[in-house]
Order: C-alpha cells, then structure tokens, then sequence
C-alpha cells in the first residue's frame, strides 16, 4: 500500500511546521512542507496530497489579525483547489494559527460556503496564554464523534495551549447551527469534564469551544496544540494512552488510518 501524502502549508512565521511533520511520519506518512509562494506557483500540486495541514506559529507576524494575511493568501490564490480538497473528504487539520486561518478564509464552518462567518478573537484575559488544558471531546451523534480526527478519544484529553487570540466568537444562529450539527469537537473543561471558567478556560470562547469540524468531519480546527503531545513524556504528569505515547498522536494516527 503507497504512503498517505500530507502537505504542510508554511511561510514566514510559521513555527510549528517540524513538529507537525515529526508527529505525521511516525504515524507513516509521507510529509513536505510547501511553502506558500510554490504552491502558488503551482496551484494542482496541492491536489496530489491525501491530507492537508496548516500549522501554528504567527504567519506574517500576526499583522492585521492572527491568520488574516495567509488565509487571503490561501483563498484568493488557491482557494477553487482547496475548496475541492475539502468538500472531495480530504482530512484537513488546522492548528492555533492553522485555525484561525481556517475560520477566517471560510473553509469552517462551512467549506461549501467558503465564507468567513465566525472568527477567533482576543483573549479575555487580553493576553497570551500558554498551559496545559483538559478538553471534552464531544460524542453526540450515537455516542460517536462527528470529527474522524478524534475517533476512539476518551470523554477527557489534556494539550497544551499557546495562543492570544483564540476565543472563538459567531453568531447566535450560526453558533446554534455548530451545535445542532454537533460540529463542535474540543471543548474546555476542568479535569473531571465539567464546566470550567479561567484559567482552565484560556480565552473566553463562546460554549468553551476549543475545536471544531465542518458537517462531514473531515476538516478539522483547534487552539490546542496536539502534535506538542505525541510522547507521554510530554506531559507533566508523563500521562499517555499506552504509556509510551500521548493523545496528540492519535488524533494525526486517525487521520492515517481512515485514508487507509
């Protein structure tokens, strides 16, 4: 069987880019990171991949907004491509900055709309925020996640935060529409999944959302940050599905194993 091909979209300011690349080779994949300009130059190229990702950091220094200037970037130049990578079910994972950038070019909520209808905003505590936080993991319809990137997660999962704007904020309709199509997927919480309100809330976002994913399930956002857990070690308490590795590993782990 070929190797499942995933492209990491980088570019000034992205820093996260290594980290997800590791945490995607060991669960065997095949993984370049592209930066934006040659994909640009090559608008198909992005078509030949299984999985696309777009990692943290602070793209074009976080001008304008966190996210804006390389989800325009995206949208404007690439955005039939990627709006076919994800409506054909592709796995699509955005990550803090990735996140941002997702919700701002459009591609979440909805791909199908490919409009920006809800956004990530300041943190009320109006600073940057970097801990560990314990995450519900959403299981609604039939007791099953919605996302395919978070399939077979316990009820509660701890990652690490890093992030000064990532309070998630839309409408009432739209933040109804999420919830009826049981599209969020993270929410924060405290360690027993109750809810919870700062610091264990790092941002303020509204319903505690933390992640969430488009109607199919395959494109996936988040503030936190699980390729900063694949190793049990990681964790301050060494925590671990298996003693060897962390959550953050299975989440790039079920994106590999529903390609296949």
């Amino acid at each position: 069987m070929k190797k499942i091909k995933v492209i990491i979209i980088r570019t000034a300011g992205t820093n996260c880019d290594y980290e997800l690349k590791s945490a995607f080779e060991l669960c065997g994949a095949t993984v370049d990171r592209v930066h934006i300009n040659e994909l640009i130059s090559s608008k198909s190229k992005i078509l030949s991949y299984d999985i696309l990702a777009v990692p943290g950091g602070f793209s074009y220094g976080d001008d304008i907004a966190s996210g804006k200037i390389l989800s325009n970037e995206i949208k404007y130049k690439l955005g039939d491509n990627v709006k076919k990578f994800a409506l054909s079910g592709k796995p699509i994972i955005g990550i803090c900055n990735g996140f941002q950038i997702l919700v701002k070019m459009g591609l979440l909520p909805k791909p199908e709309n490919f409009e920006q209808i809800s956004t990530l905003s300041y943190n009320d505590s109006n600073k940057f925020e970097c801990r560990w936080v314990h995450l519900k993991t959403e299981k609604k319809a039939n007791d099953r996640t919605l996302c395919l990137w978070t399939r077979d997660l316990p009820d509660v999962i701890s990652l690490p935060v890093a992030h000064g704007e990532g309070k998630f904020v839309a409408d009432k309709k739209i933040l109804d529409d999420i919830e009826k199509n049981n599209q969020v997927v993270f929410r924060y919480c405290d360690k027993n999944g109750k809810d919870t309100v700062y610091p264990q809330d790092p941002n303020g976002s509204l319903n505690a959302i933390a992640g969430i994913c488009n109607k199919k399930g395959n494109v996936f956002g988040l503030m936190p940050h699980p390729e900063r857990y694949i190793y049990a070690l990681q964790h301050p308490s060494r925590e671990g599905y298996d003693g060897v590795y962390g959550w953050g590993k299975k989440i790039f782990q079920n994106a590999i194993d529903y390609l296949k």
